[in-house]
């Protein structure tokens, strides 16, 4: 038997559906919704009832018939940190999803409601996959040298963990059983060390790690950082470098990595210069992940919308492939890796995890 499963991935101002039966896509749409409309409301959670019809009526048109589906799935966000897999919805997890228990305000808190809702109202299953909290480092990795500060992990999960297994498919081998520095390379930019199934290390892409990316500044010394905020610039526009309007957005003014790469190739130094140091900057956090992983890497995985690209993938391999054998996979896998998850649970392959509104670990003291 091949599962049914409709799947719901909302954006800042569209909502990714897909349904799939097994492995097999059957039907994807990116959903629009009026950006004026959007800001009528006070709250993510507010654009619910909304965004739903604006998605049935999608599903509606394509004659896509919800009564049909074995198990919808939801993205996972404004959840505290949980240990990967695949979740049952339960109260906890959406009381969570709705005031966005850890603190990061994004569209993918609807994920899982509005899974919820047609969950409710076919008695289905309900599910979210790796969500965007998925932590599992190590207790060295979570330290800093500061007493009481501690690293959190913030990461593309779903697309880099769906990217590892597909590999590993592919190869004929288990995720649980390798080792990969897994990168997802687009809007933002996750480099992540895997060790037998579990993600052990990588950078916050909220919290000023890491890469510059084309919103995001990346690491930045902490000497400049705290010279730069106190030249007359408030907290709200120094937070905002880290996920808004860093990285080629400080630099050059836009986001759009294609525009970027077209200014270079017309020589534009400026551009051209701030190309290389995202580049740069991504095979040094490689090389980084190499070293948590002891050296014993089985591949390194490049996945998202910039490794369409075909000269960033070659400077990446020519820098990168002594550690291991470097494959790309443009794009992303993230409607996929929410159906596939489902789908193990479905199959008995994998057992449905409980989320219990704890976080999956929590510091032993604070800082004074």
């Amino acid at each position: 038997m091949e599962y049914r499963i409709l799947t719901i991935n909302p954006g800042s101002t569209s909502t990714k559906v897909g349904c799939f039966e097994g492995e097999k896509e059957l039907f994807t749409v990116n959903v629009s919704h009026d950006a004026n409309k959007l800001k009528e409301f006070s709250t993510i959670s507010s654009q619910l009832s909304y965004r739903k019809e604006t998605i049935l009526a999608v599903l509606k048109k394509a004659n896509i018939d919800l009564a049909a589906m074995d198990a919808f799935v939801g993205r996972g966000g404004g959840l505290l940190a949980v240990e990967g897999g695949t979740y049952t919805v339960n109260e906890i997890l959406l009381d969570h999803a709705v005031r966005g228990a850890n603190g990061v305000a994004h569209p993918a808190q609807l994920g899982s409601q509005i899974a919820n809702e047609f969950a409710v109202q076919y008695n289905k299953p309900c599910f979210v996959v790796n969500p965007p909290d998925t932590d599992e480092l190590t207790l060295c990795a979570r330290m800093t040298g500061i007493r009481g500060v501690y690293r959190n992990v913030h990461l593309h999960a779903l697309n880099l963990k769906e990217t590892a297994i597909r590999h590993s498919q592919i190869n004929g081998w288990k995720y649980e059983d390798q080792n990969y520095i897994v990168c997802h390379i687009g809007g933002g930019i996750s480099i992540s060390a895997h060790q037998k199934g579990r993600m052990i290390d990588g950078n916050d892409i909220v919290g000023g790690e890491g890469p510059m990316a084309p919103t995001r500044c990346g690491a930045v010394p902490a000497v400049e950082m705290i010279r730069y905020s106190l030249a007359n610039r408030n907290k709200k526009e120094v937070s905002a470098l880290c996920t808004k309007t860093g990285g080629f957005v400080s630099h050059l003014g836009t986001s759009d990595s294609l525009e970027v790469v077209h200014r270079a190739e017309n020589g534009d130094q400026e551009a051209e210069l701030v190309w290389n140091t995202m580049i740069y900057q991504i095979i040094r956090y490689i090389g980084a992940m190499a070293g948590v992983l002891h050296g014993k890497v089985d591949g390194i995985l490049l996945g998202g919308g910039m490794v369409h690209n075909k000269e960033l993938v070659a400077q990446i391999t020519e820098s990168c492939s002594w550690i291991a054998p470097v494959t790309a996979y443009p794009g992303e896998f993230e409607l996929e890796a929410m159906a596939a998850g489902a789908i193990r649970v479905l199959k008995g392959e994998e057992e449905a995890k409980v989320y219990t509104g704890k976080p999956v670990w929590e510091p032993p003291y604070t800082a004074e």
